[in-house]
């Protein structure tokens, strides 16, 4: 695994952290070094459940393929509840200490400055626990095959590729990683909350479901451009701490998203109906249709 300087030029200080009304204990007992320890040790792990993620997802198409479907709705509400819940609560964690350096030290200290998990033990955790969710999160591909939903490329690419690329760059607390975990809680609240409602058998306008493909398009272009911005500061050798590996292997992933988000869009929503084998990026991937 590459590494990154653990001597930032820039300022480190307790005033980086914004001064939260309540912090509970397992917050302020987190600490970030030894977990980076461990996933330094053990981030390869994350082929492991790849693998079976992805024995259980392609057998279980075989399995299923001359079965009837399971409707599982509450099994389903319940997860997608958590999820949601999970989301909403990272989000209203980690986004004070993000917009706090934003608007006392600027855009420059939120994309290259590691704080958010080195000082701030709040967000610090819930990165932690960000990075954990992905292993979970591949739940979600189980409940499209037992229901035998269309399984889009998109979505298992999306969630392997996820959970690689954070367990590796984990390890090097890199600091373009603020954004990401703070779009992704933002982004996931809704998703989540949306399937949860359509579990429970609510009408959601259809415009939500292209409001959540628009606001995944959006984290994709804003997700490569500050990976691109941390890459061209430490190239000019400015401190930003992101290895230039990561770094390129960031602006790959972001960029094979925003194509694939992208082209889904188009599909879903710009075509006469008909004319494409899926209905919709959201509606594709729905682990909460009504069967």
């Amino acid at each position: 695994m590459e590494t990154v300087s653990s001597q930032p030029t820039i300022q480190q200080s307790s005033h980086l952290s914004p001064n939260y009304s309540y912090i509970f204990q397992f917050e302020q007992s987190f600490e970030y070094q030894k977990k980076r320890e461990w996933m330094q040790e053990h981030w390869h792990e994350a082929f492991y459940y790849v693998a079976v993620y992805m024995l259980l997802v392609f057998g279980g198409q075989a399995y299923m393929a001359n079965r009837q479907p399971f409707k599982l709705r509450r099994i389903l509400t319940l997860w997608n509840t958590m999820l949601a819940t999970f989301s909403i609560i990272g989000t209203l964690r980690f986004l004070p200490e993000m917009f706090h350096v934003f608007n006392n030290f600027g855009f420059y200290h939120t994309v290259c400055n590691p704080s958010y998990i080195e000082i701030t033990r709040v967000s610090g955790f819930w990165t932690w626990m960000f990075t954990l969710s992905k292993v979970p999160e591949l739940g979600d591909t189980i409940f499209i095959v037992l229901r035998k939903q269309n399984l889009i490329f998109l979505h298992w690419y999306h969630h392997i590729t996820v959970l690689l690329f954070t367990w590796y760059s984990y390890g090097q607390h890199i600091s373009p990683a603020r954004w990401y975990v703070g779009m992704n809680y933002m982004v996931h609240s809704i998703m989540y909350s949306y399937y949860a409602a359509r579990a429970l058998g609510f009408r959601v306008p259809k415009k939500l479901a292209m409001l959540i493909t628009v606001s995944q398009i959006i984290q994709m272009i804003v997700g490569g451009f500050v990976t691109y911005y941390g890459y061209a500061k430490a190239q000019q050798g400015i401190f930003c701490q992101i290895p230039e590996g990561t770094a390129k292997l960031g602006l790959i992933m972001y960029g094979s998203y925003f194509i694939l988000f992208a082209n889904f869009f188009v599909n879903a929503y710009t075509k006469p109906k008909g004319t494409s084998a899926t209905s919709s990026c959201i509606e594709s991937k729905s682990k909460a249709k009504t069967q």
